[in-house]
């Protein structure tokens, strides 16, 4: 299919004087770097900064993407769901320390019952598999259908000693460990929209609310099959590549659900945006992303996070006994407490303290807390780097030479 010329009329928004080349590079992604639809916010100390937004939402009708389109933001929805964990654990009711069996008992079974909060969303409690979950339909990939399989689901290795990262389960077993803390038992959609969308005047939603129209939602363009990466070879490392087309391989049983579900054309049905998959199927304005982020950058206290949840966030990552070698990902990457860290495996914002959480095809949204910044960006078409999509770097290190100016 030919590419789309956006014509300049379809880029809008908006930046603070001193950050006119993130508004230059958001341009350049629609003239030289295959941009379809996109948004890009970012706050500082904050105040919104910048609020950029344009393209297509949809390539095949050519509605244009406006100021409240929403977009699903694949894995970057893991940050939001870390957040929620992260709201519970400054009201008293989760301790990133205490064992996952003391607030949901059934998850002792298998070997299971030492695995604390931390090891569980650092990505280092050998659940990373979902090939034995009894995914067959659509809806079988909402946190409520599968939270007894994932009780029962017996560690690859034990728990504390590796990492691999647990690319769908980990949204689950977030979910279901909020909702048993939870006094109130919510979902973590639920939770998420009541104690961190509504306080922080967010449209962000992990499990889409029927009242919202399909037509605000951008169309996601991307790949529907795993043997389609093979087109993208060189943009994604060799080990990772491998192991995905490998279906005995822990990375393909990991990423891929058996009835190949999880793809690209089914991110585009209201059955999927409804579930509540907290791992991987997050929609909202982008500047409501960049928007939750400010809150755990600065402090905001209209979230109450206490400075022991800030401070624990903002700590490098505590690496499994075998390092940051991902078994899934097959890299070094470091995981903490439901997000990626920067680090000198993979860095972002101005120091350690950076925390947020990449999607595929692109998008990425963290908080950089020694800088008091927050970004985010999403997009429609997908790209193939895991991390560093050209487009979303571009941007983020626009925003970082023009915080260094002004200073």
């Amino acid at each position: 299919m030919p590419k789309i010329k956006i014509d300049e009329t379809c880029l809008h928004g908006q930046v603070a004087p001193g950050f006119e080349q993130v508004q230059a590079e958001f341009r350049r992604n629609f003239a030289e770097r295959d941009e379809l639809g996109a948004a890009c916010a970012a706050y500082h100390k904050g105040q919104q900064v910048v609020d950029l937004w344009g393209g297509y939402r949809d390539r095949e009708t050519l509605a244009t993407w406006e100021k409240d389109t929403l977009v699903l933001i694949f894995s970057s929805t893991k940050g939001f769901a870390a957040m929620a964990a992260a709201v519970a654990h400054s009201r008293g009711w989760l301790d990133y320390e205490e064992r996952v069996a003391t607030y949901w008992p059934e998850f002792a079974q298998q070997g299971k019952a030492n695995i604390t909060v931390r090891q569980l969303l650092s990505h280092q409690a050998g659940l990373s598999a979902i090939d034995q979950l009894g995914i067959r339909t659509l809806s079988d990939l909402d946190t409520r259908a599968v939270a007894d399989a994932l009780a029962r689901q017996r560690p690859a290795w034990e728990p504390g000693a590796r990492q691999g990262y647990h690319c769908w389960s980990i949204g689950w077993y977030t979910g279901e460990l909020v909702r048993r803390v939870d006094p109130q038992h919510r979902s973590l959609g639920q939770f998420f929209r009541q104690e961190i969308a509504e306080p922080l005047g967010l449209e962000l939603y992990i499990g889409l609310p029927p009242d919202v129209p399909d037509s605000r939602i951008a169309t996601i363009k991307g790949v529907n099959h795993p043997l389609q990466l093979a087109l993208h070879l060189n943009e994604m490392p060799w080990p990772f590549f491998k192991a995905f087309l490998n279906p005995k391989s822990l990375t393909w049983r990991s990423m891929v659900d058996p009835k190949m579900l999880v793809k690209h054309d089914n991110f585009n049905t209201r059955t999927l945006r409804s579930l509540e998959m907290p791992a991987g199927n997050g929609i909202g304005q982008v500047r409501s992303m960049a928007k939750a982020y400010s809150a755990f950058a600065n402090g905001d206290s209209a979230l109450k996070l206490k400075p022991e949840t800030l401070e624990a966030l903002s700590q490098p990552a505590q690496a499994p006994a075998a390092g940051f070698y991902d078994e899934v990902l097959r890299e070094n990457v470091a995981f903490s407490l439901g997000f990626l860290k920067s680090s000198p495996v993979y860095s972002f914002g101005s120091s350690h303290k950076a925390f947020g959480s990449p999607g595929a095809g692109g998008s990425f949204c963290f908080a950089d807390p020694d800088a008091q910044v927050s970004f985010a960006y999403a997009m429609n078409r997908m790209g193939y780097t895991a991390l560093d999509d050209p487009r979303e770097k571009a941007l983020r290190d626009a925003l970082y030479r023009c915080l260094g100016r002004i200073r």
